[in-house]
């Protein structure tokens, strides 16, 4: 058991208090990992304020990236001293699930599941939250969860991997399957939006159009390749996106935040035989309706995609190969840095609007 320093979540809306904790061994399957940046995801502060409620006190924190220093017995695919990027992506890879290549969706009960590695300094347990805790100095993870990445990486860029590049990049590559030519709309252009936008440009969709309330983030989203960018409050969107596709609508839209109108409103860009593909998340008990007649008689669909459907095996050292290429914008999402002891100034910061991704570095 080694004393480590975290970011606690005490009661739902309330600042983070920073504490002394325990974390626990890696036990047979787990790797310890001393965290060198970890990124606030809108997830993060979602839990945070009690949109989704959950046991408390609870850590926070699942854009993670470190270096391994311990392996627990039977860690086969890393060892103490590589870089990697650590997720909340536990699985099995045997389960039902896991054996259709969704490990997103794996059904495997952990041990880390039942009891996470992580007490108070008086031997309260701790929430592990989204199965990583990374608001913290180390982490305790499946080996599943973590990816190794090139020493010479950023860890401020790399730790973007674990979330919400591949959120917002496997929407359109693995839910979506973009292909050259396809027209899109993205709905929210922050850290996981830009990342939709810039895999449809990778992907070669033709026509790219972001939405967003704030200036600054559509002119982020045009520099993301993004060919258009329109702010709904200033602009009739709808009309400006059937103006741009010959009045048939986008082939696909991708909502990346968390508001009703936004789901509600995709349609009104939407082609036929096109589909909305759901990425951000509402708090819990938010309802969105839709026209059922239309969407059968214009064969349009509506895709759920969790973390991108990620396979981190594949997906992030792809990404990353994308991201030496020069064609993968990673650097250029970090707003800000923070040390671990004003995360809370940097959560008010990414609340304000004023960040893509605010990261925690440590050492």
């Amino acid at each position: 058991m080694t004393t480590i320093k975290a970011a606690i979540c005490r009661a739902f809306g309330e600042p983070l208090t920073i504490e002394d904790i325990h974390i626990a061994d890696p036990g047979p399957g787990e790797i310890m990992v001393d965290l060198r940046a970890c990124a606030i995801c809108h997830s993060d502060i979602s839990y945070a304020e009690g949109a989704w409620g959950g046991p408390l006190p609870a850590v926070y924190g699942h854009e993670a990236a470190g270096v391994v220093s311990r392996v627990g017995p039977g860690v086969e695919s890393l060892r103490p001293g590589d870089h990697v990027v650590a997720t909340l992506i536990r699985s099995c890879g045997t389960c039902h699930y896991c054996g259709r290549g969704s490990r997103v969706m794996c059904e495997e009960v952990f041990p880390l599941d039942e009891i996470g590695p992580l007490t108070a300094a008086g031997g309260e347990r701790l929430v592990q939250s989204m199965r990583t805790g990374a608001f913290a100095e180390k982490i305790v993870v499946h080996e599943s969860q973590a990816v190794a990445v090139p020493a010479d990486m950023p860890f401020a860029s790399a730790c973007l991997l674990a979330c919400g590049v591949i959120t917002g990049y496997g929407a359109v590559a693995n839910t979506a399957k973009v292909r050259q030519g396809q027209t899109v709309a993205v709905v929210g252009c922050g850290g996981v939006g830009l990342n939709s936008v810039q895999a449809a440009a990778i992907a070669g969709a033709s026509t790219i159009v972001a939405l967003d309330l704030s200036a600054d983030k559509l002119e982020a989203a045009r520099a993301f390749g993004a060919t258009h960018a329109f702010n709904p409050a200033n602009a009739d969107t709808a009309a400006a996106i059937m103006a741009l596709t010959e009045n048939r609508g986008v082939d696909f839209v991708f909502v990346t935040v968390g508001a009703k109108a936004a789901f509600e409103g995709a349609f009104s860009y939407l082609t036929k035989n096109g589909a909305v593909v759901i990425v951000g998340m509402p708090p819990s008990g938010v309802f969105a309706s839709y026209d059922p007649g239309t969407m059968a008689a214009w064969n349009q669909k509506i895709l759920g995609s969790k973390m991108g459907e990620a396979v981190i095996a594949h997906d992030i050292p792809m990404l990353v190969e994308h991201y030496r290429a020069g064609r993968l914008k990673l650097d250029e999402l970090v707003s800000a840095r923070y040390p671990l002891d004003r995360i809370n100034e940097a959560i008010a910061a990414v609340n304000e609007g004023k960040a893509l991704r605010n990261v925690i570095v440590f050492g």
